[in-house]
C-alpha cells in the first residue's frame, strides 16, 4: 500500500536474543544485510502485518517472540533515484515504517528461511546493537539509527552501555526447495 505522498507503508522487526544480539539477515543472492521488514496490506494493520512478515521471512508465529517496544511515529527514507520504478502507478518513492523490537522467546531451531517460494534470507548473524546502523545500505542508514535509537530503552531499561561490533561468524542457510 502506497500513501498519497508516495511512500510504501512498511514494518521492520528487530529480533533479539537473550544476549540481547540482534538477528542481522543477508538478503539472498545479495551482498546487502537488513532486519526483516515488510509492507503492510490493506485494511491491515501494522501490527498484522508484523505478524505476518515475521512468520513470512523468519517462520515465527505470535508464541514464538514477545514484543518489546515499537516506534511511537511513522519513519519515512527516500529511495534513490536509480531505485525508483518510474513506470509504475502509484509511484513509489521510499518507505514510511513501523518498527517492532521483538524478544525471541524459542530457540533458534523454531527459525524457518523457507516458508515462501521467495526467501529473503541465505545467511544471518546475531551482532551487537549498533551493528546494524553501521552496515546497512545507506538510503536506510538514518532510519535504522533512528529506530534503534528510540527502541534501545526496551532492551537496555539500565541505559546500558551498547558495545561496538567485532565481526562474527555467518551462518549460511541450506536453500530448500519446495
Amino acid at each position: 500500500m502506497i500513501d498519497a505522498d508516495g511512500y510504501r507503508l512498511n514494518v521492520g522487526i528487530i529480533l533479539s536474543n537473550a544476549e540481547k544480539k540482534l538477528f542481522w539477515g543477508r538478503r539472498i543472492g545479495q551482498s546487502s544485510w537488513q532486519f526483516p521488514q515488510g509492507g503492510i496490506a490493506e485494511n491491515e494493520t501494522p501490527l498484522e502485518a508484523m505478524h505476518r512478515e515475521l512468520e513470512e521471512e523468519v517462520g515465527l508465529t505470535a508464541e514464538h517472540v514477545e514484543v518489546l517496544g515499537v516506534t511511537k511515529n511513522w519513519l519515512h527514507y527516500d529511495l534513490p533515484e536509480r531505485y525508483i520504478r518510474q513506470n509504475s502507478h502509484p509511484l513509489c518513492i521510499g518507505q514510511k515504517q513501523r518498527w517492532y523490537l521483538l524478544k525471541v522467546d524459542c530457540n533458534f531451531s523454531r527459525f524457518c528461511f523457507n516458508t515462501t517460494t521467495t526467501p529473503e534470507f541465505d545467511a544471518y548473524r546475531w551482532v551487537n546493537y549498533s551493528t546494524p546502523e553501521q552496515e546497512v545500505v545507506y538510503f536506510k542508514r538514518r532510519v535504522y539509527e533512528r529506530a534503534l535509537k528510540e527502541l534501545a530503552p526496551y532492551l537496555f531499561p539500565e541505559g546500558q552501555k551498547v558495545k561496538k561490533s567485532r565481526p562474527r561468524k555467518t551462518r549460511y542457510l541450506r536453500q530448500h526447495r519446495r
